[in-house]
């Protein structure tokens, strides 16, 4: 199986709809983003370990949340737990034209895991950080979206504050995956969808 067959199959299951993320998912191979060892492996739709109990998401899981975060050609979004850097690298695509993606990773040698997979596109709108991604990154808010791979027991405050009003934060709870439009300063409305399994949020 090739990249282009596995983003294929996504788009025949109707996981893929949107044209600017589906042209990310052809042009971001999973494959560069994976161990050695789990190369053989990198177009199976299932989580693959990266070390130190994180994994690189399942490929419909990430479909779906770049799906409901629906980020435009010119947002600027935080991406919390960069992992390998595949997220991270479909976001850059998706808003090249003129958004930025900031991401944090709160692990210091998956952060540079993911720049060198990184390297091997020429990105220039990703800004990596290590730290403590429950508390976003306030000196570079507000932003358009905000993502999250892992789970917590809910959407954090520091997020929320950090969310500009309109914009939109897809992020998992529990084993839910919470889809939250701020309305207002005050003011969010959320969806939820159930039956899925992230790791948690560190």
């Amino acid at each position: 199986m090739t990249n282009q067959d596995f983003v294929e199959k996504l788009i025949s299951d109707k996981t893929l709809q949107t044209p600017r993320i589906i042209n990310a998912f052809k042009a971001i191979d999973r494959k560069d983003f994976v161990l050695s060892e789990g190369e053989g492996r990198a177009y199976e739709d299932r989580p693959l370990s990266i070390g130190f109990g994180a994994t690189i998401s399942q490929p419909t899981t990430i479909a779906i949340m770049l799906e409901k975060l629906q980020p435009e050609p010119t947002s600027n979004v935080l991406e919390v737990g960069t992992g390998s850097g595949y997220l991270t690298a479909l976001l850059a695509k998706i808003v090249w034209d003129s958004g930025e993606v900031f991401s944090i990773e709160y692990i210091p040698e998956l952060k540079e895991f993911a720049k060198a997979n990184l390297k091997k596109y020429n990105f220039r709108n990703v800004s990596l950080f290590v730290g403590d991604g429950k508390k976003g990154l306030k000196e570079y808010a507000p932003f358009d979206k905000i993502i999250s791979s892992a789970s917590g027991n809910e959407i954090l405050k520091e997020w929320k504050r950090q969310l500009k009003i309109g914009g939109r934060i897809v992020a998992p709870v529990d084993d839910n995956l919470i889809v939250l439009d701020k309305l207002s300063k005050r003011k969010f409305k959320e969806n939820k969808i159930s039956g899925f399994i992230f790791v948690p949020l560190q």
